[in-house]
């Protein structure tokens, strides 16, 4: 850990010249789609959120319902500015039955959700006793280990009856279990480092270790796309931070040589650590890092990395290893390996991986493993057996069914997508699959018609998108079959039919397009 503690840009030598552009990876080609929006549609889109905030302010300035109100408030400050209010009130309100549906099922191919009925407009709802199976393409069950049956979940209850629920202690204190030790040393092998530690908390593992290593005498360049989590992990460290263009690798290094330049804006002193921090998959675009580029610019100036691969680990890579299965890169060359089990292995929870000196120095020092509660033992049992699986050590060639079976049903829902026309975002291979609808208005109508054909989808607008930028994202899994994909794409035309959603204006191919195995 001292290499990077002590780390610092003074009389860089590599400041002549620019990594040209040119193709990725010898053995890859990236093909991402990002469509232009159509002109029409960007006015119509604009217009409408407009009209709906106007509408929306309107009435709260003389329509505002005594539900809004809050009461014993007098001479308070307002708790939230105007247009917050105005916002979610007048403009989420109205698509709100669309989120936070009541899920009474474990979420694997299909998911049970609760009936619920709003009497006020979407103000409030009331939840009934009956419940309706739906297909599901909402849920981060990448490989579908989300299962209540099964050898993970025989393994789950055998520890259980064993150990118990939970620990609830942290690991520096009464927390650690052997199974921690056996997960940190399986998660280390799967990915080819040194060593690895275990959080009980994805969100935490960045937002709890990024303090531990960088301070405010470090930059921080951080892809415009990154999770909040990443956000919070920086915010909290007081690095300074620069945001650089989504993937784009020119602005990055640019940022990279300005700074190493003119050193720290206050101190005026070279930065102690400089880190490039980016993600795998990017959860709201489905789109790939640049990873061989970004590693080229690691090496040549000498700074660090660190990668979120909380959605790609597992779901990418002929053996799920990730981002740098994916490309066929060295694990040595980044620094710290972030993932969370919260998606394809069918758990909770997180780790870093890197080399032996960084994890010692983060079981010491980092928040996470000092104050927060350990993963319980059966959390930690679900991703042993679901990683062992994947890795092809338990359960004969299960694991790598899944993966392929996840990369077949990716490439496949992705083309048959874009022959219906709709922009689709996002890498070919990534199972994050964002459909474009533009209109918050047209996120409600859509997802409310998904329930008709008892398909669960997640709606996406502002503010976790672009303001005009709304979305229908889908999320794959190995967990469902070809047949039931053709079922979702049948009810997905019918949609785009009745909604006007073909807003893609590239050429449809005639060619046939076949379910097959990428790898």
């Amino acid at each position: 850990m001292a290499s990077i503690v002590n780390k610092c840009y003074s009389n860089h030598s590599k400041l002549n010249g620019y990594l040209k552009k040119k193709p990725i990876h010898k053995d890859f080609y990236i093909e991402e789609s990002y469509e232009k929006m159509p002109f029409s549609t960007s006015i119509m889109a604009t217009l409408g959120f407009y009209f709906l905030i106007f509408i929306g302010l309107i009435n709260h300035l003389i329509f505002t319902p005594k539900v809004a109100t809050e009461k014993k408030r007098k001479g308070y400050p307002p708790l939230y500015d105007t247009f917050d209010n105005i916002f979610l009130r007048y403009v989420f309100r109205r698509v709100k039955d669309c989120f936070n549906s009541v899920v009474s099922s474990v979420p694997s191919a299909k998911i049970e959700i609760r009936t619920r009925i709003t009497e006020d407009n979407n103000w409030s709802f009331k939840l009934l006793d009956t419940k309706s199976t739906f297909l599901n393409l909402g849920s981060y069950n990448y490989l579908g280990f989300a299962q209540s049956d099964g050898p993970i979940a025989d393994d789950t209850i055998n520890i259980i009856k064993k150990y118990g629920w939970a620990i609830g202690s942290p690991r520096q204190e009464l927390g650690t279990n052997h199974l921690h030790f056996e997960l940190e040393k399986l998660t280390a092998e799967f990915l080819g480092v040194d060593d690895a530690i275990v959080f009980g908390m994805g969100f935490a593992t960045n937002a709890l270790n990024l303090p531990a290593i960088i301070n405010s005498n470090c930059l921080v360049l951080s892809d415009e796309y990154n999770h909040s989590s990443v956000i919070s992990g920086i915010k909290l460290s007081g690095a300074t931070s620069l945001v650089y263009k989504h993937n784009d690798i020119l602005d990055l290094e640019e940022l990279v040589r300005q700074n190493i330049v003119s050193g720290h804006p206050k101190t005026k002193k070279p930065w102690e650590k400089i880190f490039i921090i980016t993600e795998g998959i990017f959860s709201m675009e489905g789109s790939i890092v640049n990873l061989p580029d970004i590693i080229a610019i690691k090496k040549k100036y000498k700074i660090y990395l660190y990668i979120d691969e909380a959605h790609s680990i597992g779901a990418l890579g002929s053996n799920g290893r990730g981002v740098l299965d994916y490309y066929n890169c060295c694990p040595k060359d980044v620094d710290l390996l972030m993932g969370t089990f919260t998606k394809s292995f069918g758990s909770g929870g997180g780790y870093i991986a890197g080399s032996k000196d960084l994890i010692d120095y983060l079981k010491a020092n980092s928040y996470a493993s000092c104050y927060a509660s350990t993963m319980a033992p059966s959390v930690t049992q679900t991703v042993i057996t679901s990683m062992s699986m994947i890795m092809g050590k338990k359960y004969g060639g299960e694991g790598r069914k899944r993966i392929n079976q996840l990369a077949s049903n990716v490439k496949y829902f992705r083309q048959k997508l874009k022959a219906l026309g709709c922009i689709v975002y996002g890498n070919k291979d990534s199972p994050v699959i964002p459909m474009l609808v533009y209109s918050i208005a047209k996120v409600g109508s859509t997802v409310r018609e998904f329930y008709k054909f008892n398909i669960a989808t997640v709606g996406v607008g502002f503010p976790a998108t672009p303001l005009i930028e709304s979305r229908i994202r889908f999320c794959m899994s190995a967990a469902l079959t070809k047949e039931q994909l053709d079922e979702v794409l049948e009810a997905t035309e019918k949609i785009v039919n009745k909604f006007g959603l073909r807003y893609s204006k590239k050429p449809i191919s005639n060619e046939e397009i076949v379910y097959e195995t990428p790898y």
